[in-house]
C-alpha cells in the first residue's frame, strides 16, 4: 500500500494556501510602502548629489532607485495573489512608512547614511515579514522577502562604505 499525501485546506486563500493571505498582505504592505518612499528619496538623492563621489554615488543611486522601483510593483502584484488590495493612494503610502526625510538639504555623505539607515530599517521590516511568511505557509512571500533583505543589506553596506571616506 502506497502512502499518499491528503491535502486539507487550513488556509483562507484556497489559490495560494496561504493561512492568513490578509494578515501577509499587510506586512506587505507596509514594506511597499517603504519601498515606494525609498525609491522616491533615493532618486531625489540622485538628481541633487554633489561633490567628489558625484559619479558613483549618481550611478549607485540610479541601481538602487531602478531596483527598488521594479521591487514596487512585484510587491503590489504578491498582494493582490493573495486576493487582497494593494494601496492605491499616496496617504496609505505615507501612513504605513517608516522612512523619514530630513529637514535640511543634506551633503553627499549625510544622503548615503540616510539611505543606509533607511535600508537598514527596510531589511529588518523583511526579516519580520520572512517570519510572518513563514508562520503563514506562504513560501512565496518569504522567499521575495529574503530576496528584497539581501539587496537591502547590500545597498546598506555600499552606501556606508562610500560615506566613510
Amino acid at each position: 500500500m502506497t502512502d499518499t499525501l491528503k491535502i486539507v485546506p487550513s488556509t483562507d486563500n484556497v489559490t495560494t494556501g496561504v493561512r492568513n493571505p490578509a494578515v501577509v498582505a499587510e506586512g506587505l504592505a507596509d514594506v511597499l510602502a517603504d519601498t515606494y518612499r525609498m525609491t522616491f528619496k533615493t532618486h531625489a538623492y540622485h538628481w541633487n548629489v554633489t561633490g567628489p563621489a558625484f559619479y558613483s554615488i549618481h550611478k549607485l543611486t540610479d541601481d538602487h532607485y531602478e531596483n527598488m522601483f521594479a521591487a514596487a510593483d512585484e510587491l503590489a502584484e504578491r498582494i493582490r495573489a493573495l486576493g487582497q488590495l494593494a494601496p492605491m493612494r499616496m496617504a496609505d503610502i505615507m501612513g504605513r512608512s517608516r522612512v523619514e526625510d530630513l529637514t535640511d538639504m543634506p551633503s553627499a555623505r549625510e544622503m548615503m547614511e540616510d539611505l543606509a539607515k533607511d535600508h537598514e530599517n527596510l531589511a529588518h521590516r523583511l526579516h519580520a515579514l520572512i517570519e510572518l511568511s513563514g508562520e503563514n505557509k506562504d513560501p512565496v512571500t518569504e522567499d521575495l522577502a529574503t530576496e528584497r533583505s539581501a539587496f537591502h543589506e547590500e545597498a546598506a553596506w555600499m552606501l556606508r562604505a562610500i560615506a566613510a571616506d
